[in-house]
């Protein structure tokens, strides 16, 4: 979804997918460094999912994200990269925090118990960060977006993100003419960044930001899960009823972020595109691609 987004506006760069090889083996991974010598990387491999993905299989996406960054920062140090900048999430924040969510915080206690194997792996990608810089003085730093949503985003019931979940449960229930079921209450408030403004964001990163801590870049408008499902139900038209089931897990109540220092930095809380353009934008794009999008085809 991100490279789709950067490719807009780096179309000469190299884009990688799966079929270039696999992350998880080192042997691939210098493979496609050697052909390809990058001298910047920008690292948004990572197997993702949403909080029922995340709790069904806390083992392999522990296994599989840790022989990725592992095998991908070696390289890049390997191969000489001048600057490599990787993709976090707020879930490496600890369960318990002072909200606003700021950096310094990232590794004071242990994450939520939903997805602990995959926050505390991207914690490791922020320690290898700052450990391959310390020992060989390699430029590499790391960013935490917030929730992303955009076009080619991944639409699978199980699988996906929260956002694109909603999306497809809602159109499809306008389309099948049937009710939409979504987890918990509706209630927990979340940030969403759309995938264009974080392509944008760190190609201005990539000029302005070389330090070793971490950097929050999300949009830190709070949105709640019912009123997306609202706003998105607008967008289709759907008069279907909508069920939430409170038998389901709900997920933290609240994590609101900061982005103060990448604000400091120059970047403007009004360059963020406007969340209900954004929305209606992926909604159009879902509704004109379907059924041929990630997670159904």
């Amino acid at each position: 979804m991100v490279g789709h987004a950067l490719q807009k506006l780096i179309p000469d760069a190299v884009f990688l997918s799966s079929k270039d090889g696999d992350l998880r083996s080192l042997k691939d991974v210098e493979e496609i460094f050697c052909l390809h010598k990058p001298h910047t990387v920008i690292h948004l491999a990572a197997r993702v999912g949403g909080l029922k993905a995340n709790m069904d299989y806390l083992g392999e996406f522990y296994y599989d994200n840790i022989l990725i960054n592992t095998n991908v920062l070696e390289a890049c140090r390997k191969f000489q990269a001048k600057k490599v900048i990787s993709v976090l999430s707020t879930c490496v924040y600890p369960d318990n925090p002072r909200y606003p969510l700021t950096e310094e915080q990232i590794h004071n206690g242990p994450p939520h118990s939903s997805n602990y194997p995959y926050a505390h792996v991207k914690r490791m990608l922020d320690v290898q960060s700052r450990a391959y810089r310390d020992q060989y003085g390699c430029n590499f730093t790391t960013i935490v977006p917030n929730n992303l949503f955009g076009t080619h985003d991944n639409f699978h019931l199980e699988n996906s993100h929260v956002l694109p979940a909603i999306i497809r449960k809602v159109y499809e229930a306008r389309k099948n003419k049937t009710s939409a079921v979504f987890w918990g209450d509706g209630l927990p408030l979340r940030e969403f960044t759309f995938s264009n403004d974080l392509a944008r964001i760190i190609m201005f990163l990539l000029e302005h930001y070389n330090a070793r801590e971490p950097i929050n870049v999300g949009n830190i408008q709070q949105i709640s899960i019912k009123e997306i499902v609202d706003m998105v139900s607008e967008i289709y038209n759907f008069q279907g009823e909508i069920i939430w089931d409170t038998t389901a897990p709900t997920g933290q109540l609240k994590k609101p972020s900061t982005n103060k220092k990448l604000i400091q930095l120059g970047w403007k809380q009004e360059d963020y595109t406007d969340f209900c353009v954004a929305l209606k934008e992926v909604c159009e794009w879902f509704e004109n691609k379907y059924p041929n999008v990630r997670g159904i085809e």
